[in-house]
């Protein structure tokens, strides 16, 4: 799969269309907006003098991978591709309207795939007049840095699709991991109460955003605290994708969202895109950007709490554990391919089966039972699994 297009010149679309890129793909990049392709190709210039810059990559590697993108114009332009990712927004009619279209003018045998972080790919897929070549490929943001590539046949996959897909980002130097057509996929789905519990915390006045993010840093080793990685996705997008999955499970009460992010959606405080989330970005260096080209936030110093930390900590954690285990319960993915996905895939410090065993099940199970007989909500319920390992 040589020749590859890409529609939609977003965050997502142009980091994808420079992996294929640098792997020595062809590759041509679409958007509906001609201006936003311009920008993005641009940005991809910057970005690469950049790691120039530091040594990252040669001058000719530079020189070769901008060589290997094109400007499609039309999706009529992607009639010799073999392989087709589509990176646009996160609206099933929206998506289905432009496989439709495409579909016209591919060859039989061109492979089309979505980099939807929710969405069902078999109710995708099944707008298509070919199914069997369609399938999930869900990279992680930013597309280039990020290791962890999802790859999702649906229902009507053809069987061998998934291991071709599996075995080219293999050689596109990504960690791709098989999962089941499920709402979330592996990493949306099991590291939902890591955003759900920080925010139910925060709504209750139990603690402020900052202690939340200081105790999961201090105490479970995170990289980034719950808040502080809602500002770097986007609020209004993470909120979006829960929405999504709690929709596409019947609103079971687990996926519940949350009010506070809901308002904060409708306050255009988005986290760093914006300049302002739960964090304040806007003072940073022109535009909310430190010397380096990082933001940084200007926070309130956490009143520490070693019972509170312990509490905030143990409450995420027994949540994300047990979402695992009922992963791992529904066969969603191997075992080795949960652990490496959240590894990957959101930086988790380490696997949360193997974290599950570290810390004791019968804690977490213990945790998790206090909190359904304080709520008495089956939002705290537990894996029929958790009890038995």
């Amino acid at each position: 799969m040589k020749n590859v297009g890409i529609i939609g010149a977003g965050t997502m679309g142009i980091g994808i269309a420079q992996v294929a890129a640098t792997n020595g793909c062809n590759v041509w990049i679409y958007d509906a907006n001609a201006k936003q392709v311009e920008t993005a190709t641009v940005g991809l210039e910057k970005t690469l003098i950049k790691l120039v810059d530091k040594q990252k990559i040669s001058s000719e590697k530079m020189t070769e991978i901008l060589a290997n993108i094109s400007i499609a114009t039309e999706l009529k332009d992607f009639k010799d591709c073999e392989l087709i990712i589509e990176a646009i927004i996160e609206n099933k009619e929206i998506k289905t309207k432009v496989f439709t279209e495409l579909e016209k003018h591919v060859s039989e045998n061109c492979v089309i795939g979505s980099n939807t972080s929710s969405i069902s790919i078999t109710s995708l897929g099944a707008e298509l007049q070919k199914p069997e070549r369609f399938i999930g490929i869900h990279f992680f943001n930013p597309a280039p840095l990020m290791p962890l590539v999802e790859v999702i046949p649906s229902l009507l996959t053809e069987k061998s699709l998934a291991e071709k897909i599996y075995n080219l980002m293999k050689d596109w130097g990504k960690t791709p991991v098989i999962a089941k057509d499920i709402p979330g996929f592996i990493v949306n789905r099991i590291a939902r109460p890591f955003y759900g519990e920080g925010l139910r915390i925060v709504e209750e006045n139990i603690a402020t955003v900052e202690q939340v993010d200081d105790a999961m840093k201090t105490l479970g080793n995170f990289k980034m605290g719950p808040f502080e990685l809602m500002d770097l996705i986007g609020v209004d997008v993470n909120f979006s994708v829960t929405k999504t999955v709690y929709n596409e499970y019947f609103y079971d009460p687990k996926y519940k969202p949350s009010l506070l992010q809901q308002r904060m959606s409708e306050a255009k405080l988005h986290g760093r895109k914006t300049g302002k989330g739960f964090y304040d970005y806007s003072e940073t260096d022109k535009g909310g950007s430190t010397t380096n080209g990082s933001q940084c936030a200007v926070k309130a110093q956490p009143v520490k709490d070693d019972a509170l930390y312990q509490q905030i900590f143990m409450r995420i954690i027994s949540m994300l554990i047990n979402e695992a285990v009922e992963a791992k319960r529904l066969g969603i993915a191997t075992d080795e391919d949960l652990e490496l996905a959240m590894q990957k895939g959101v930086n988790y410090p380490k696997g949360l089966l193997a974290w599950g065993k570290e810390i004791g099940y019968a804690k977490i199970s213990e945790t998790l039972q206090n909190l359904y007989e304080e709520y008495q909500e089956e939002r705290y319920r537990q894996s029929p699994l958790l009890r038995k390992l």
